[in-house]
């Protein structure tokens, strides 16, 4: 059967989607391509039809995905007044939610660290991509082409992605909370006085001798 060209640019979509969430959620080496094709619901002989090759999908894959979070940062920052973009921006980005859901999330700290032993095309791929990332931040600035916008909005950036990748490491715990309020404050410039963590008691040889 032959299908029109509307369905197999719907098909390669709905492709690109289903990859771009199993990526976030597994890693860019975590997924084959058979895994990829039955989770879009297709046969893994249909895939060349779509693709070139694997690392094709994968960058599809990524970039739609980072292309998500700089939509959702863009309409977050409609209508708002400047002064109050990059905290409505922290704090929906470091939430329990984005914690417990890299296949929903943004893709740098979901993929940032595969992407780092991926191909030289995907790494560029990825790296343009984060580029748009960044002007779109500095572009909240009240000086957005200045080198001191950009500097910030790396830094942001780069606080927001580990802040998400250690919390994700401590997983649902308390530890993983104060991970995510450390990055909110350091990320708005805010820190806060909190009390000293209680250090577990430590034996001396003798009580440990004693109790052997």
């Amino acid at each position: 059967m032959r299908y029109s060209k509307d369905h197999k640019a719907e098909t390669h979509a709905r492709i690109v989607r289903h990859a771009s969430a199993q990526l976030r959620e597994k890693g860019t080496r975590g997924v084959g391509v058979a895994d990829l094709m039955k989770e879009a619901g297709l046969t893994h002989g249909g895939f060349y039809a779509h693709f070139d090759s694997r690392e094709d999908l994968v960058i599809e894959a990524i970039a739609y995905a980072m292309d998500q979070t700089t939509e959702r940062w863009g309409k977050q920052f409609q209508d708002k007044a400047v002064a109050d973009r990059l905290a409505m921006l922290v704090d929906s980005y470091l939430t329990p939610s984005h914690r417990d859901h890299p296949e929903r999330g943004c893709a740098i700290p979901a993929l940032a660290g595969d992407v780092v032993r991926e191909s030289p095309k995907t790494r560029r791929a990825f790296l343009s991509k984060l580029e748009q990332m960044i002007a779109l931040f500095a572009g909240q600035s009240s000086d957005p082409d200045s080198a001191e916008a950009r500097q910030k909005a790396i830094g942001t950036i780069a606080t927001l992605m580990g802040s998400v990748v250690l919390a994700r490491v401590a997983g649902n715990s308390a530890f993983s909370q104060e991970v995510l309020d450390a990055g909110r404050a350091m990320a708005l410039g805010k820190p806060v006085k909190t009390s000293p963590r209680k250090k577990p008691a430590v034996r001396s040889r003798a009580a440990k001798a004693g109790h052997a």
